[in-house]
C-alpha cells in the first residue's frame, strides 16, 4: 500500500514547512491588524486637535500654526522638528524636536507665539 496517496489527509500528514508557512502568514496578518487599531486611534484625535485649532484660529483666538513655527523653528537651532500638538483647552501648541537622542517639546502660547516652557 502506498501511504503517499491512499491515506486520508490530517493535519499530521501536511508538510512541515506549509505549517509553518501558515502560522507565518496568520501571524502576520494578527500583527498588521493590530498595528492599523492602534494608529487608527491616534489619527482620530489628531483630526480633533486639527478641527479645535482651526475653530480658534478663525475665531481670532490663536495665531496660525506656520506663524508659530516661524517664531520657534529657527530658535531650535540643529535640532530636527516633529511636529506640533495643540491643546484647545489650554490654547497651547506643543512643538516637538529631536536633538540626536534627547525628544525636546516646547509649549507656546497660541495666542502670543511666546514660549512657555521648554522641557527634554
Amino acid at each position: 500500500m502506498n501511504k503517499g496517496h491512499d491515506a486520508p489527509f490530517t493535519l499530521g500528514s501536511m508538510r512541515w514547512g506549509y505549517r509553518v508557512g501558515m502560522l507565518l502568514r496568520n501571524s502576520v496578518f494578527i500583527a498588521l491588524s493590530a498595528i492599523a487599531l492602534l494608529t487608527a486611534i491616534p489619527l482620530q484625535a489628531r483630526r480633533g486637535e486639527q478641527d479645535d485649532a482651526r475653530q480658534d484660529m478663525v475665531a481670532g483666538k490663536i495665531k496660525r500654526l506656520p506663524e508659530i513655527e516661524a517664531i520657534i523653528v529657527p530658535r531650535m537651532r540643529g535640532m530636527q522638528y516633529l511636529g506640533p500638538e495643540y491643546d484647545p483647552a489650554a490654547q497651547v501648541y506643543r512643538l516637538k524636536f529631536i536633538n540626536g537622542s534627547r525628544v525636546i517639546f516646547v509649549d507656546v502660547d497660541a495666542r502670543t507665539g511666546n514660549i512657555i516652557r521648554q522641557r527634554g
